[in-house]
């Protein structure tokens, strides 16, 4: 190359490129972390397998087979706890840290930053999914084939996603590291044993049309009504919207970078 054929061109990478490097990190330490792998693939299997063995027990009395019945509510339960749980506590120690602050100064823009941790939870559930999904069909889950109730499955989880990902931020926006970690697991455990999410609404009895206006109750019926039935659970999915509403609003009004 002959001298003054060569012009530098610093500058940033393109901002596809950008976010998806974020997401690949992002998924990648969620993996890493023990206790993030520990909610997002442990944990709903050991419900699964649990929830199918444990009703043929009690003789707990349901309107499909168990594993048919508890399958759909365990990748419900797989988006909360990786959409909700592990994204508001890995935040809230990113912010105790300043990684969140540091990521601000990058040229990655925050919408850029947004969008990369969104497809960094998509690519866990993705993962999520293939486990939990081998294991049910082990188990002998005959899930619903459906082209609607497909489709409709696919647009719960997302919705889901984005609301409990809106509602976990703004925990993790509001609360400092150590309380945003006791504040997730609490709230985790709660909505798993009581918000309708694992179990149908209607095993609560009377608490179970309250339940459905949960988020968790919300995501649960709707996975339900699409892997079980074959149908949309239209509102369902707008209860789902509402609180992704809710959320996004809450955090755009109190997030701070640290």
């Amino acid at each position: 190359m002959s001298t003054g054929t060569f012009t530098p061109a610093p500058g940033a990478a393109p901002l596809a490129r950008q976010v998806l490097a974020h997401a690949r990190m992002e998924a990648r330490l969620m993996l890493r972390n023990g206790e993030q792998l520990l909610l997002a693939v442990v944990i709903p299997v050991i419900v699964l397998v649990g929830a199918v063995a444990g009703s043929e027990r009690v003789g707990l009395e349901l309107d499909a087979p168990a594993i048919d019945t508890f399958a759909p509510g365990v990748l419900a339960l797989a988006v909360m706890s990786t959409a909700f749980t592990s994204l508001a506590i890995a935040t809230g120690f990113e912010r105790r840290y300043g990684v969140i602050k540091w990521l601000g100064s990058s040229p990655l823009p925050r919408a850029g930053l947004l969008a990369g941790k969104v497809l960094a939870l998509l690519l866990v559930e993705a993962l999520q999914v293939l486990v939990l999904g081998a294991v049910a069909l082990t188990l002998g889950w005959q899930p619903a084939t459906a082209a609607v109730g497909l489709l409709s499955a696919l647009g719960v989880a997302a919705v889901g996603t984005a609301a409990f990902a809106a509602l976990g931020l703004f925990v993790a926006g509001v609360l400092r590291a150590e309380a945003t970690l006791a504040a997730a697991n609490l709230v985790y455990l709660l909505l798993m044993a009581g918000g309708a999410v694992v179990l149908p609404a209607n095993a609560y009895g009377g608490f179970g049309d309250v339940a459905t206006w949960l988020p968790s109750g919300a995501l649960g019926e709707g996975m339900r009504a699409a892997l079980l039935d074959g149908a949309a659970d239209v509102t369902s999915m707008l209860t789902l919207l509402g609180w992704a509403a809710l959320g996004t609003v809450l955090t755009a009004r109190t997030f701070t970078w640290e």
